[in-house]
């Protein structure tokens, strides 16, 4: 295989995913409780680095979104952790014949810092997937006061996949 058709079966996605603060619910982000006032609304764990790291999976591999596949109208889905769900959007992509190359993302919270439980993230979310920390970028950020996630509303995640698809697929 020439290596121009090696990188024509490269398949990135995008994902993204936001969830305002609210009381009396625990802050998981890949798959960590993180101690804090306040957790993230959501159908789910409303685990936004999960859930953007999903649809990235989702999008490389050309398979749509999670509120399609898990959609918060299926009693199903309500509380469920996050991981598990991510470990079966792995399953779908790689039971398609893809192999997933690697992870990177960043969560974007003004509060509460995220670096003492990033390795620990790092851990869950590469289990869930089958695959080596190696392969996982996490990193966090704040926006310096700016925006919802600088007012401390909420968290937003963003990530991006690098896949290898199966041979029979290009985009030549």
């Amino acid at each position: 295989m020439s290596s121009a058709n090696s990188f024509s079966r490269l398949r990135i996605g995008q994902g993204y995913d936001v969830h305002q603060f609210a009381p009396e619910r625990k802050l998981i982000i890949g798959g960590v409780a993180i101690p804090y006032e306040y957790g993230l609304l959501g159908y789910s764990d409303a685990d936004v680095l999960t859930h953007a790291i999903m649809d990235a999976l989702l999008g490389a591999a050309r398979m749509g979104d999670i509120g399609a596949l898990f959609p918060d109208t299926s009693e199903q889905f309500r509380d469920v952790c996050s991981l598990s769900l991510l470990a079966q959007v792995t399953k779908r992509i790689v039971q398609a014949g893809f192999q997933i190359l690697d992870i990177d993302s960043v969560i974007v919270a003004q509060r509460p810092r995220m670096s003492p439980y990033r390795e620990a993230m790092r851990e869950n979310v590469a289990k869930a997937m089958g695959i080596t920390t190696s392969c996982v970028g996490i990193k966090a950020t704040t926006t310096e006061h700016l925006g919802f996630e600088g007012r401390e509303e909420g968290i937003s995640a963003t990530a991006v996949a690098l896949l290898l698809a199966p041979d029979t697929s290009t985009c030549a």
